[in-house]
């Protein structure tokens, strides 16, 4: 996931003192306190945080997609309930 070998951006950003604290203790308990450790925890978050956005606004679009009836059935479709259920 990450390698020292990766190009690297600088990000200077202020947050919340009770909230930078309790990130720092968690990586340190969690990954340990050396060099570079804080910085990849921040690139995990950061990347955890933008797939998540990524992946809500895919499922957006396609609940969009399904209620503007992009997805039409040929219009003879039936169907059985049992069928679908497994119940025949």
């Amino acid at each position: 996931m990450y390698s020292s070998d990766d190009p690297m951006g600088t990000i200077t950003v202020n947050v919340d003192d009770e909230v930078e604290k309790k990130f720092r203790e968690a990586v340190e308990e969690h990954k340990g306190n050396k060099k570079g450790d804080l910085g990849k925890a921040v690139t995990e978050a950061m990347k955890k945080w933008a797939d998540e956005k990524e992946q809500k606004e895919i499922a957006e679009r396609q609940m969009e997609r399904g209620r503007k009836g992009l997805y039409k059935l040929p219009k003879n479709w039936k169907f059985n309930r049992d069928e679908i259920y497994d119940r025949g």
